[in-house]
């Protein structure tokens, strides 16, 4: 069976170059020893008030990610517009409000149906396949694959969230039958979200996940042990689940 992929969201290392406004650590750098160290993509965030990934980042990602590029963003049409100009490998859709800390659950496809139907038309005339952020719920991923979409990412925050172990299990549960149904029903899934060394396991475990996408953990490791360690054992411990 293919063993899932590993993609590296490199977004924390530009929170720390943000944080004094200057130009190190770099992004760029990053990427290129994540994927020496066997990641199987890059993912950046492009926000609307640009905290951390900046513009000049993803132009130059694209330019030297040899793996693939995958650049989350919200539904606007400011964004639809630097993916068509920047040509990423994959789209990620997630939703986006200015005050959270990070992303705090999937899209609501089915209150925006209209909406993502638009954006996904207009993103599929261009060689860039697009996925949606979805909570692990059935009636979101059928309102995915009727708007288009062909690949979801199963939000996992609840489950990395969960206080106990029954909660972990349940959770674990919930993700597992939503992966199935979208498999059964045809489309591509990835997973991530608050994914760590300690609880990647069970996840990584559900074989139908092609991709699980990671960032905060990894870096934060890599603050101790370097960013190429950080990745191996990231990749390994994914790999032997």
């Amino acid at each position: 069976m293919t063993m899932t992929r590993l993609g590296v969201n490199i977004d924390h290392v530009a929170t720390l170059r943000q944080a004094r406004g200057g130009k190190e650590p770099e992004p760029v750098a990053a990427a290129i020893l994540a994927e020496s160290a066997g990641a199987d993509g890059i993912v950046v965030h492009l926000r609307e008030d640009r905290r951390h990934i900046q513009d000049r980042d993803l132009q130059l990602l694209r330019q030297v990610v040899t793996t693939h590029l995958n650049l989350e963003m919200a539904p606007t049409a400011e964004m639809v517009s630097k993916a068509i100009e920047t040509g990423p490998d994959l789209v990620t859709l997630v939703p986006e409000r200015r005050e959270e800390l990070t992303t705090e659950g999937g899209l609501e496809v089915l209150k925006h149906k209209e909406k993502l139907r638009k954006v996904l038309t207009a993103l599929h005339k261009h060689p860039i396949r697009v996925s949606i952020f979805i909570d692990p719920d059935i009636r979101q991923i059928e309102a995915a694959q009727g708007i288009g979409a062909r690949t979801i990412e199963i939000h996992t925050g609840r489950y990395a969230n969960a206080a106990t172990l029954n909660e972990v299990e349940e959770e674990r549960e919930y993700i597992l039958n939503a992966v199935m149904f979208a498999k059964n029903i045809g489309l591509h899934v990835s997973a991530g979200h608050g994914l760590n060394y300690r609880n990647v396991g069970p996840i990584a475990n559900i074989r139908e996940i092609e991709e699980l996408n990671i960032g905060h953990s990894i870096i934060s490791r890599s603050v101790l042990v370097g960013l190429s360690q950080a990745v191996r054992e990231m990749k390994r411990l994914i790999d032997n689940a």
